[in-house]
């Protein structure tokens, strides 16, 4: 897939949304048909994923969750669609999913002409490049010449491109549609480098035969914030999606969790009073019940409980958060959310 398609395909897009394919009343519509429909990876372990009962798992699994515990006080209340790279943003803008959140970048073309919203960051992430390590290779710089696997609709192509021609590099892209074909291909030895987002590296390289052979190079060529995505057009459903997230983070630093969330609604504390609900009437003005947040943090748990479970430093993919862009602001990090007031 050439860059040329690949942006005449993203202003395609960008035309489907300006003729207004969707309805600009998701919360109604979520409503009249009982459930969340979320727009999820094809199986990236740690961020949308099948377990093996068929149930969907992870991060990004955990913010669709927890909407349908902020509309309907179920968090059980949605349903996932498997996307590719390339046809997650047609899904979005034609009303097949309410919200996207699949491991997704955001960026300014994405921001202004498709006619998307970001809802916030779930993980702060960046581009890497695995290798073999008996390629004997140890620095991004020392592969002029290399074969490089990626998927196609992604940032990591202009990134890539980007990050050899500054180098004065040479290489061949093979790019695949479906994130296990580059996996597949890559382990297969049709290429001699795999690249995409450093979390996405951890969780693919977990598919290999042979994980262990396989290196992370040190390099982090791109910013890839990454974050839940609905369409322009419906404040309603956009603050919805937003301020849920902002709850995970919000509930996390103020040290509410699934487990004492009941407990500490009589908290004494301004702020866990207005969270959980029993201060003010934020609820109200989403279109929501007042104990909304309470039912996405007892349901689903805050920012930090669902990080730790499905790509913490005790997952397989074992992403430490200390010392990480991923902890707290009051820990170093940038996970930070605006406050509920």
């Amino acid at each position: 897939m050439t860059f040329k398609y690949a942006l005449g395909a993203l202003s395609a897009i960008g035309l489907a949304l300006g003729a207004g394919t969707a309805s600009a009343d998701t919360l109604a519509d979520v409503k009249a048909k009982g459930s969340v429909q979320c727009g999820v990876s094809q199986g990236l372990p740690g961020f949308s994923n099948q377990d093996d009962s068929g149930n969907w798992t992870g991060i990004d699994v955990d913010v669709c969750k927890a909407v349908a515990a902020a509309v309907f006080g179920d968090a059980n209340a949605v349903k996932f669609t498997p996307l590719s790279a390339k046809e997650r943003f047609t899904a979005l803008s034609s009303g097949e999913v309410d919200i996207l959140s699949r491991n997704t970048t955001w960026t300014m073309t994405r921001d202004t002409q498709l006619g998307l919203n970001f809802a916030g960051v779930n993980y702060y992430d960046g581009q890497g490049m695995m290798v073999p390590a008996g390629l004997g290779v140890t620095s991004a710089l020392e592969l002029d010449g290399a074969s490089i696997c990626t998927n196609t609709g992604t940032t990591t192509e202009l990134n890539i491109t980007d990050f050899f021609r500054a180098n004065k590099m040479g290489f061949e892209l093979v790019a695949f549609e479906k994130a296990d074909e580059v996996v597949a291909a890559y382990d297969a030895g049709r290429c001699d480098v795999y690249t995409t987002d450093r979390s996405g590296l951890a969780a693919q390289r977990l598919k290999l035969a042979d994980p262990a052979a396989h290196i992370v190079l040190p390099e982090v060529i791109s910013k890839e914030p990454l974050g839940p995505v609905v369409r322009q057009g419906d404040d309603v459903w956009f603050n919805i999606v937003r301020w849920t997230l902002n709850a995970m983070i919000n509930a996390e630093e103020l040290g509410v969790t699934s487990g004492n969330a009941a407990a500490m609604a009589s908290s004494d504390n301004p702020g866990i009073k207005r969270l959980l609900g029993t201060e003010g009437n934020f609820g109200e003005a989403l279109g929501l019940s007042n104990d909304w947040a309470m039912q996405v943090i007892s349901q689903v748990g805050n920012y930090g409980e669902s990080y730790e479970a499905h790509v913490g430093a005790n997952t397989p993919l074992k992403l430490n958060r200390s010392g990480s862009v991923n902890a707290l602001w009051t820990n170093g990090g940038l996970i930070y959310a605006a406050p509920i007031r």
